[in-house]
């Protein structure tokens, strides 16, 4: 996967956004178990740092995940990953999670990193830049149309995934 820019501090916080490293595996686990309760999923989780570590960084990465630390401490991560559009004939940056924790929250941290994010998908020249959020999120909704986003009211989510998945896949 391409390199990231070099990490940055942002702002009169002592806040640092940078790729993230093997070494972070562990506290992106933790914050994504956070996410997982405050979304109320928790229902849903596997993650576990053996099996986050080769998908970030083994072989074959498939996803990119960038931390922001505050005083040396990780306190949000966002991960993404490049999908591509049919219509625009271009790849795109996915932003599969971005979470800060609640005690960081409103100080800028998530809309440092979506702008670092945008930056990065025009650095690379993607078509575009996309992620879900949740219809109950309406802080989300209201940060993200802030920010310049439009939330698709026509579009909805398909998965197929366990039980379903293996069904469809013998079809």
């Amino acid at each position: 996967m391409p390199a990231q820019p070099a990490p940055d501090t942002t702002g009169s916080l002592n806040l640092t956004l940078r790729a993230a490293e093997l070494r972070d595996v562990q506290a992106i686990v933790g914050l994504i178990r956070e996410l997982a309760e405050f979304e109320k999923l928790t229902h849903l989780l596997q993650v576990t740092p053996e099996k986050l570590r080769p998908h970030l960084f083994g072989e074959k990465p498939v996803a990119e995940a960038m931390v922001a630390e505050l005083d040396g401490e990780v306190v949000a991560f966002a991960l993404y990953f490049t999908n591509f559009s049919t219509f625009l004939a271009q790849p795109g940056l996915y932003l599969e999670d971005l979470y800060v924790q609640p005690a960081h929250r409103g100080n800028g941290i998530g809309e440092a990193m979506l702008v670092r994010l945008a930056k990065l998908a025009v650095d690379r020249g993607y078509g575009r830049f996309e992620w879900c959020v949740l219809d109950w999120n309406e802080n989300a909704i209201r940060f993200y149309q802030r920010m310049g986003a439009t939330v698709m009211p026509d579009w909805r989510l398909s998965r197929v995934t366990g039980d379903a998945l293996l069904a469809l896949a013998g079809k």
